[in-house]
């Protein structure tokens, strides 16, 4: 049973990716089961090629220090080669009302006098990344639902054509993770790609950075810690990131603190705590030029070795080999 899943260089990984997805992917994931930087899937809007490679670079490190195993984790643009040739196969096996009905293209294009035609494409190279590798299952959100859905029509509609060469991946729905939101605005969730980043504490934030985002953070007028999520967001967000870098949970850690004021210096302990090692990890291997090569290309080379005899029968299939 292989899982594929993975994460997009559209800005520096923040608490909200490693408390809801890496630090699980590290402790849970099977032998298996893969981890790549969707580095291709941040060129659907306008981006700048330099700092798009150096936060694909950053992403890895990020992966590995995390405790994901470093073979089991690579860069998508690695696998340009057979990631092309295949997407080109399920381009010519998706219909044009299929890849529109998309909602992420409706919701993105609206508006839009120019969009980029990856903009309307991107879910069948999504497809690609799912069917290259065999993947079994893809733990997505709803938002990613969708397209799992359009990889499987793919799937069948070519074995079924052509002969059977592609795993019928599922969508599973991955565990609860920490609810993380933005600590300046509570309403909305933390995101790396965020316009305004005072609210988002980054892995790679140093402890005084992220004590300060904290202290800074948003709460409600009152004088007391309160659990009420709907009524409270902004401490109720400060205990849920406590209840998930110390254990318990944020109802009750709530009752333990009697101003904002000590919560916050404890969130903002338990978070330093909780990152340090996924930050010190990360700068090692990111001053650590030759040893992150080596990670990087010993990845692609598995995860080519992993797929390649699906790219070759597929092209064999459909006569184009």
């Amino acid at each position: 049973m292989v899982q594929l899943s993975g994460i997009t260089p559209s800005g520096h990984v923040q608490l909200g990716n490693h408390l809801g997805a890496l630090r699980r992917w590290a402790a849970e994931g099977g032998a298996d089961d893969l981890y790549f930087v969707s580095d291709l899937h941040a060129m659907t809007t306008a981006h700048n090629p330099a700092k798009l490679r150096s936060l694909a670079t950053e992403q890895l490190a990020v992966l590995v220090a995390a405790g994901i195993a470093p073979e089991r984790v690579f860069v998508q643009s690695d696998l340009a080669r057979e990631l092309g040739a295949l997407t080109w196969v399920l381009e010519c096996t998706c219909s044009y009302g299929e890849a529109a009905r998309m909602i992420q293209f409706k919701e993105k294009s609206k508006g839009q006098a120019g969009v980029r035609l990856s903009l309307l494409t991107y879910p069948v190279l999504m497809a690609a990344d799912i069917l290259l590798q065999g993947a079994d299952e893809v733990p997505v959100g709803e938002d990613q639902r969708q397209h799992v859905e359009l990889a499987r029509t793919l799937a069948r509609r070519f074995n079924s054509t052509y002969g059977e060469v592609f795993v019928v991946p599922e969508a599973t729905l991955p565990p609860a993770g920490a609810r993380v939101k933005d600590l300046a605005e509570p309403t909305r969730k933390m995101s790396k790609s965020a316009q305004d980043s005072a609210g988002v504490v980054f892995v790679l934030d140093e402890p005084d950075q992220i004590r300060r985002k904290i202290r800074k953070a948003r709460t409600d007028g009152d004088s007391a810690p309160v659990y009420d999520p709907e009524n409270r967001p902004g401490i109720s967000n400060l205990l849920e990131i406590l209840a998930a870098c110390v254990g318990g949970e944020p109802a009750e850690l709530a009752d333990k603190y009697p101003s904002y004021g000590v919560l916050k210096d404890t969130v903002a302990d338990a978070v330093i705590e909780e990152l340090r090692p996924v930050r010190e990890g990360t700068r090692a291997l990111l001053d650590d030029v030759s040893e992150l090569e080596r990670v990087r290309k010993a990845g692609a080379e598995r995860a080519i070795d992993r797929s390649s005899h699906r790219v070759s029968a597929a092209l064999r299939m459909v006569g184009a080999a």
